[in-house]
């Protein structure tokens, strides 16, 4: 209770505060009333991610999220799963680097091969070839766009719970750059740079960032040692030149490494040395068209990437860290295509594609090399009726794919799987759209559960090359609202997850793999967004806002018991005021609710992790803007501004109250 005091007291003394002048505009406020405070947007908005092509929101039959670039830079954030967990999403987030994705109680894979996760990163489009959402960075992108519910018919194997999509800036107009620098607690230094525009048929858009802090403090007093960073940068490269008005190659770069991350064991048996290397890099070249008339879109891609993890435990005799023995890594090498084209025409479009992607893994643990193969085509389509307000789509993938057992022994296997997606939106009016889903999706076994044929010790592993692929099938229905300032919507979804892959013993001393499991996960989703200043033209923009998750049955099928680490309820909501003399800030609380969990510290088995909640506040203050001399602006943040003491994962608090002030220069 004391907390909803504090929060609403907070409000209404910020609120109170400002000088209330009907009609006393910034120059940047005529802009306020279409900022996003938190992912909704209205019903015309264009995504791409539901359809592999641009189209608009009123058309798709899932529920779709859009972070936009405003709703990005009034977040505290630094990196995308930061990001997403203020914007109510489930997050797994250890000390360093490392975070894990849940969206309906699926989650991504943060260690191994994100062909295994459950939820799927994309980097504009394609495969990001990591699940750990905290090698992402929140420079140089222009949106995130969030599938709620499974896609594996535009994206293949484990896109099970949902997508998302990080998409970076593509530039355009006339030249631009900034530069901003933060400093904050625990020692948190932080630069970007970053330049946009377009001239002559060449767009380029680039940023760098780099930055470094200490370890932190928890909220219960605790200096947690090595959870400090030595150094972390990130940098990404948008180019492209477009001929003939409707034709562009492009070339975009991506870049992100830590050095020297900490990677500290429970805070209740700290080890002060481990500590990790992480990078993320990538090259992709592609290529758009269509014709004159947009009847028909093309495009092609090619992209290649290495995704690596080191772990160091130093020791006596090597304080470095990489004495023989004593690291251990996981590296993978990755190269893909994708290809499509589109006919678009007045009541329907089909597109039709093929994607492949080939990973080659090195493990220091078995599997220690292993590789995959991927080929797949696709077709999705839209047809509209009743003057298009009746619109249903459909979709069917088939992929093949070949797993290879390289080291230690084992066999090359292969196998395949078809998924299939139908959907319903039906406009009732311009601001309230219906719709309704059946979504299936799978997750393709690794090599060492089809194809190992290998002893360690005494036990010896043997593949099942009749292992089916696990699958899912979901049923979901919603509606969206978007009514002069008012967005909302609502989801409910109810999800089969079988053919579970279990290791099973086989023999004395042997063991083999089975599809034995199953699950059942059903619940609701919701939104809710209201610009109060706009509906009564107040000459800015005032917006409180709520969304949340509320998983009704998250159970093991097997056994009954609910599914470990899966919040019943996660909610995210706030306010975000902007528009005012060039001032601008946002309050966000969010809400992580109790789930099962293992006591692995006391081996004491299972129990129940308690909730908490987690407020941030950014704010922003334009301090000169000129024509020709740019835009300096000042930016402060508090994170935990409440100092709760709380953990994503049990034995690993995260960080007490904590401040950044900071400038940037915009040109």
């Amino acid at each position: 209770m004391y907390r909803a005091l504090l929060f609403a007291f907070f409000l209404s003394t910020l609120f109170l505060s400002l000088p209330f002048v009907p009609g006393a505009l910034s120059q940047d406020a005529g802009a306020a009333e279409q900022q996003s405070a938190g992912s909704k947007t209205d019903l015309d908005e264009m995504v791409v991610t539901a359809g592999r092509v641009p189209e608009p929101k009123r058309v798709i039959p899932a529920n779709i999220t859009v972070i936009d670039e405003v709703a990005i830079s009034q977040s505290t954030a630094v990196d995308l799963g930061e990001l997403l967990a203020q914007n109510g999403f489930d997050v797994r987030q250890y000390p360093g680097t490392l975070t894990t994705i849940g969206i309906r109680g699926f989650r991504t894979d943060s260690h191994g091969n994100d062909l295994k996760g459950n939820v799927l990163i994309l980097l504009n489009g394609r495969r990001a070839g990591t699940g750990n959402a905290a090698k992402i960075m929140t420079k140089n992108i222009e949106r995130i766009e969030v599938i709620r519910g499974p896609a594996s018919v535009q994206y293949g194997s484990a896109a099970m719970g949902g997508v998302v999509n990080v998409i970076t800036k593509r530039g355009s107009g006339e030249f631009s750059a900034f530069a901003d620098g933060r400093l904050g607690s625990f020692d948190f230094m932080e630069g970007s740079v970053g330049l946009s525009g377009e001239t002559r048929g060449f767009d380029y858009s680039g940023s760098v960032t780099t930055g470094s802090w200490d370890d932190y403090t928890t909220a219960g007093g605790s200096v947690y040692k090595n959870t400090g960073i030595d150094s972390r940068s990130s940098g990404s490269l948008n180019l492209g030149y477009t001929f003939a008005d409707v034709h562009r190659l492009g070339v975009i770069v991506t870049a992100f490494d830590a050095d020297k991350s900490g990677s500290p064991s429970y805070l209740v048996e700290n080890d002060l040395d481990d500590y990790s290397d992480k990078t993320n890099t990538s090259v992709d070249l592609t290529y758009e068209g269509q014709t004159l008339s947009s009847r028909y879109l093309w495009s092609a891609r090619y992209f290649t990437g290495e995704d690596e993890d080191i772990w160091a435990d130093p020791t006596a005799s090597d304080p470095s860290g990489w004495d023989d023995g004593e690291n251990s890594h996981r590296k993978i090498d990755s190269q893909g295509a994708q290809a499509q084209v589109t006919g678009q025409w007045d009541i329907a479009r089909v597109t039709l594609g093929m994607d492949w992607i080939d990973y080659d893994i090195d493990y220091s643990y078995t599997p220690q090399r292993s590789t995959y193969e991927n080929i797949a085509g696709f077709l999705l389509g839209r047809m509209g009726f009743l003057d298009d307000r009746l619109t249903a789509s459909a979709g069917l993938r088939y992929d093949r794919y070949e797993v290879e057992m390289v080291e230690p022994s084992g066999n090359t296997e292969d196998d395949s799987n078809l998924g299939v997606n139908l959907g319903l939106a039906y406009l009732a009016n311009d601001w309230l759209k219906l719709r309704a889903g059946y979504s299936t999706a799978f997750i393709m076994p690794s090599a060492d559960e089809l194809a190992a044929d290998y002893t360690s010790g005494s036990t010896t592993y043997q593949g099942n090359p009749d292992l089916d692929p696990e699958t899912s099938a979901t049923y979901e229905g919603g509606l969206d609202l978007a009514f002069d300032a008012v967005t909302a919507g609502v989801t409910y979804f109810y999800t089969d997850y079988k053919d579970m892959i279990e290791s099973v013993s086989t023999g004395t001393n042997t063991r083999s793999w089975e599809n034995v499991g199953k699950a059942r996960i059903q619940g609701f989703e919701g939104d809710f967004g209201w610009d109060i200043a706009r509906t009564f033209h107040w000459g800015f923009s005032l917006r409180p806002y709520v969304s949340l998750t509320w998983l009704t049955e998250y159970k093991d099928r097997e056994d009954g018991s609910d599914l470990k680490y899966t919040p019943d309820l996660m909610t995210s909501y706030g306010i975000v005021f902007s528009g005012f003399n060039g001032f601008s800030c946002r309050l966000n609380a969010t809400y992580t609710g109790g789930k099962r969990a293992d006591d692995w510290i006391n081996n004491t088995g299972e129990f129940t992790q308690g909730s908490h909640t987690v407020v941030d506040f950014s704010l922003s203050q334009v301090l000169m803007e000129t024509e020709k001399r740019g835009k300096l602006s000042l930016n402060a943040g508090i994170n935990n501004m409440l100092d709760e003491d709380y953990e994503y994962v049990h034995g690993f608090p995260m960080p007490e109250r904590n401040f950044y002030l900071g400038v940037r220069y915009t040109y």
